[in-house]
This record gives structure tokens, C-alpha cells and sequence, in this order.
């Protein structure tokens, strides 16, 4: 087996219908993965899955009936579970809502947790010592450095994410699991449709990129993939900026 090889192997991906959760599944399935992609607006998820050769599981990952829901849905041991689904919230300071901090802790923290909890079950039936069961939590770069925009809920939400990473790492490694985090620069992506929409500010954006550009779909998802091959067996607790040198 090739040393970056994912075939065979079952992967959920959340929030896999666009933007950074889709190009992951496309490279999954592109690479002989047998994937299942989640999002709350049926019509999108499907239509996505229809594209990429998924399997389509309409569920609200804020709820507990949505996680029952993905949950259900995967037969089988788990290989890989990519936790992307994520939202954001930008305002103000002096009138940054209350409700902002809820419904992002809600989705972009307590999201991962309980759905990674839920499934720990069929990645124990998953895991060995050759070959880990992975868990990928996709963060932020705003979850790394301050971000420009104010968006403080969304960049601290981030930020826990990859702590709550290392944490869950620390603690599942006796099981042959892996937990790791990555942490995207711009993509394409509903979130950054607001600066990447349009041409000078998207020229602008690449420009403050040390690389020179925005990312690509197969920078995103060959992370995903060495993250949950056999060249990144050994890796866990780690948090990857892809980002172009943003971070630096």
C-alpha cells in the first residue's frame, strides 16, 4: 500500500456540502475513501453528493438528534472523522452579541466533541497500532493570530478547537487514535466569500499571503490525506497551519 493511501478506508466529513469540508471529501473519494458528508440543508448535501461520489447525510450538528442522526447513518467501523462544520459571527465591539458566543461554542466547539464522543465506538473498532483511526478538527489560523476582522467569538471558538485537539489527542493516544487539528488560511469558502468575491479585495488578501496566493482545494485536502495515511500514523496533538505562511 502506498505510503499516502486512504482506500478503503470510511471517512465522515462535516459541513462537506462546500466551501473547505467539500474539497476534503472530493479528495477523499478522488482517492478511493468511502465517504459520508453532513450538512443541515438537504437539498445542498445531496446535490454535493451526487458530485463527489458521497454518501449524503442531512443533520444539524448543534443537536443532539442531529449527531444521533450522523451517527446512525455510518455503518461499520470509522477510519477518519473530519470535524468541519463551523460557522462565524463578525460585529462591532461595543455591539458584539451574547447569543454570537452560544451558537458558536454550540457549533464550532461542543460540535466536535460530542459528535468525536459519539463516534469513539467505531473508530475503537477501527483503530490498531499499524494504522490509528484519525481524527481531523479543522480550526482557523484566526484561531492562532489575531484576526483583523472582529470576530471575537469565532477566533476564540478556534482557538479552543485546537486546544480541545491536543487535549482529546493526550488522552485517546493508549487507543490508537490520532487527534490532530488543521488550521486553514483563505480558502474559498462561504466565509471568506465577503473579501474573496471580489477581485481587489481578493488581490488584496493574496497579496498579504507570503506564498502570493489563496489556497487550493488539493492544498486542503492532501493535508487531509497525509494526515489519515500511513505517513502521518505517528502524528497526533498537532495543529498544521496551511495557510501560506501566514502564521510565520
Amino acid at each position: 500500500m502506498s505510503l499516502f493511501s486512504v482506500e478503503g478506508k470510511t471517512v465522515v466529513v462535516t459541513g462537506g456540502s462546500r466551501g473547505i469540508g467539500r474539497m476534503i471529501a472530493a479528495g477523499f473519494a478522488e482517492a478511493g475513501a468511502t465517504v459520508y458528508i453532513s450538512a443541515r440543508k438537504t437539498a445542498e448535501v445531496e446535490k454535493a453528493a451526487a458530485e463527489l461520489g458521497c454518501t449524503a447525510v442531512p443533520a444539524d450538528l448543534s443537536t443532539a438528534e442531529g449527531l444521533e442522526t450522523l451517527v446512525s447513518a455510518v455503518d461499520g467501523p470509522l477510519h477518519v472523522l473530519v470535524n468541519n462544520a463551523g460557522a462565524t459571527w463578525g460585529a462591532p465591539l461595543e455591539e458584539y452579541p451574547g447569543h454570537a458566543f452560544d451558537k458558536l461554542w454550540d457549533i464550532n466547539v461542543k460540535g466536535v466533541f460530542f459528535l468525536t464522543q459519539r463516534f469513539l465506538p467505531q473508530l475503537r473498532e477501527a483503530a490498531t497500532a499499524e494504522d490509528p483511526a484519525r481524527v481531523i478538527n479543522v480550526g482557523s489560523i484566526d484561531g492562532i493570530r489575531v484576526p483583523a476582522m472582529p470576530t471575537y467569538a469565532y477566533s476564540s471558538t478556534k482557538s479552543a478547537v485546537h486546544m480541545l485537539t491536543r487535549h482529546l489527542a493526550r488522552h485517546l493516544a493508549e487507543e490508537h487514535i490520532t487527534v490532530n487539528a488543521i488550521a486553514p488560511g483563505p480558502f474559498e469558502s462561504k466565509m471568506m466569500a465577503f473579501a474573496l468575491d471580489d477581485p481587489a479585495t481578493r488581490e488584496l488578501v493574496a497579496s498579504n499571503v507570503p506564498l502570493g496566493r489563496i489556497g487550493r482545494p488539493e492544498d486542503m485536502a492532501g493535508a487531509a490525506i497525509y494526515l489519515s495515511s500511513r505517513a502521518g500514523a505517528y502524528l497526533t496533538g498537532a495543529v498544521i497551519p496551511v495557510d501560506g505562511g501566514i502564521s510565520c
